[in-house]
């Protein structure tokens, strides 16, 4: 019978997996934030940040309300999925209820914004795409709050991810789990690519772009539970 400690690596292993194919929504819900939404971002808010001072600057309204919305979204879900994932508790299992809750939550935000995208034939306007962007960035929000809470790898927000593995090649050197984090971003990219090229080409495939990755983990996780943690 396998014990804890045998379980614990294979577990972590698992989670890991399970991380990597959420940044496939990321990467999604990032593009066609940028493409369709007002040109700017649902997870990636450094770079709101830099576009309101760009909206500043060049004294444009438009792009200062959608990086304000994006912002005060995030911001919003990051409370909301923060509340529901908790705290990490001592020998909690790898993947906590918790952090399925919390999926399910952005799972719901997401369906909701696909709901809204088909509604609109893909094409969203006036309030129908200020609704959308509030909506991805509260998901994306949310979803940086559970992959905290889970094992600080981040699916959302990878600037430092980018940094470690630049760094490591720098001084010959690799962080800890650098191919897990080179899988990360190339993941991230792979799901913006193709969310761009469905709402460009077939917006009706958009919502399976953004929603498949995130029920595919959903009912992993839910058919690997539990998952104790090693000793």
């Amino acid at each position: 019978m396998l014990t804890d400690r045998d379980l614990g690596p294979a577990a972590e292993r698992n989670r890991d997996i399970l991380l990597i194919v959420l940044t496939l929504t990321t990467g999604a819900v990032d593009a066609v934030t940028f493409v369709r939404l007002g040109s700017v971002f649902s997870s990636v808010i450094t770079g709101n940040l830099a576009l309101l001072g760009v909206a500043a600057g060049r004294a444009t309204g438009t792009l200062a309300l959608a990086a304000g919305l994006a912002l005060a979204g995030y911001a919003a879900g990051v409370v909301v999925g923060g509340l529901i994932a908790g705290s990490a508790e001592p020998g909690e299992p790898v993947w906590p209820a918790s952090v399925s809750y919390t999926l399910a939550a952005e799972t719901g935000l997401l369906a909701a914004l696909s709901g809204g995208w088909l509604a609109t034939g893909g094409h969203p306007a006036g309030g129908s795409r200020t609704t959308l962007l509030v909506l991805a960035a509260a998901a994306m929000g949310v979803q940086s709050a559970t992959a905290r809470r889970l094992a600080q790898i981040p699916t959302t927000y990878l600037t430092s991810t980018l940094i470690a593995l630049f760094t490591g090649v720098a001084l010959r050197k690799m962080p800890d789990g650098w191919a897990r984090s080179a899988v990360i971003l190339v993941t991230a990219v792979s799901g913006a690519t193709l969310a761009t090229l469905a709402a460009l080409n077939a917006p009706d495939w958009v919502p399976a772009a953004i929603l498949i990755p995130i029920a595919t983990v959903l009912a992993a996780a839910h058919w690997l539970r539990p998952w104790p943690r090693g000793r």
